[in-house]
């Protein structure tokens, strides 16, 4: 993956992970986090309120709305939106050093963030998971317990629009039986480890010698 900034290839990659509601993307990721070596999830800037038993830089990095704006107009973030009035965003910088570091990253962000995302960080790897079937994606948004039928109807309507930008996405990984889906998503990023580049960036010292006379 090449730096923006001209710099050496990262030895990490990026990885961007969409789903729509109820695919069940959250655990895959955190199951995919625990099983996979020096893989990151990127914690979010946000200006909402935070939620009790939330801790700051764990669940979202909290900062005032002043200090969001500013970090827009200082061009920090990968990505950032405003939903119910209140502002996300991905640090860029944090991004970066994380894959200069060898670290891989993954962001859990919407096709709409996937497009700011892609063109800043042009060698991503972009992942959409998909539910089995209409009818299962219904049955976990009702299973939640948390919303109306009418919240639920509505989820469903933003989960179809949402789904249909799988075709923008490198790999579409159906989240059917949840450890073959954990098992695709480590294939995907396992693979991805041994491309050339990547060899050669992380195993840079290795293959000199190898090579050396």
């Amino acid at each position: 993956m090449s730096s923006s900034d001209g710099q050496a290839p990262y030895s990490g990659t990026l990885y961007i992970i969409s789903a729509p509601s109820g695919a069940g993307k959250t655990s895959l990721v955190k199951a995919l986090v625990e099983s996979v070596d020096d893989i990151r999830v990127s914690v979010s800037h946000t200006t909402r309120q935070m939620r009790p038993g939330e801790i700051d830089g764990v669940n979202y990095n909290f900062v005032d709305t002043a200090a969001f704006e500013q970090m827009v107009a200082d061009d920090v973030f990968l990505e950032h939106a405003k939903v119910f009035d209140n502002y996300y965003g991905t640090s860029r910088v944090w991004v970066e050093q994380q894959l200069r570091e060898g670290v891989d990253v993954i962001l859990e962000i919407d096709w709409q963030g996937a497009e700011q995302v892609r063109p800043r960080m042009p060698g991503c790897v972009p992942v959409f998971i998909l539910p089995p079937s209409r009818d299962e994606l219904i049955r976990r948004l009702r299973d939640r317990g948390q919303d109306s039928d009418e919240v639920i109807q509505r989820r469903f309507s933003d989960a179809v629009t949402d789904m249909s930008h799988y075709t923008e996405y490198d790999f579409v990984v159906i989240n059917d039986d949840f450890d073959e889906a954990l098992t695709d998503l480590a294939a995907i990023m396992r693979a991805r480890r041994q491309r050339r580049e990547v060899q050669k960036a992380r195993q840079g010292q290795l293959i000199r010698s190898l090579l050396s006379e």
